[in-house]
């Protein structure tokens, strides 16, 4: 899983096999992200899971808060 850096946010694009693999890990980590109190931004169409992080709290920008929730996301996509 390769994530992008941008100055404001770490970014990913996933695909699944169909819609309901992608809707059943966004799942997974919507209960992660909730435990860990920091939420991705993210879209989802058919297969495909685009997913944005920052810290909102910290003027838009990445830290270890991202690179956390990032790294429960890689261990879920497997």
């Amino acid at each position: 899983m390769n994530w992008k850096e941008t100055d404001t946010s770490l970014e990913a694009h996933l695909e699944f096999e169909n819609f309901v693999d992608a809707f059943g890990f966004m799942t997974k980590v919507a209960i992660r992200a909730e435990k860990m109190n920091h939420h991705p931004t993210w879209t989802n169409t058919f297969n495909m899971v685009d997913i944005k992080l920052s810290t909102h709290d910290e003027g838009d920008k990445v830290t270890e808060k991202d690179r956390k929730l990032a790294k429960v996301i890689e261990e879920l996509y497997g």
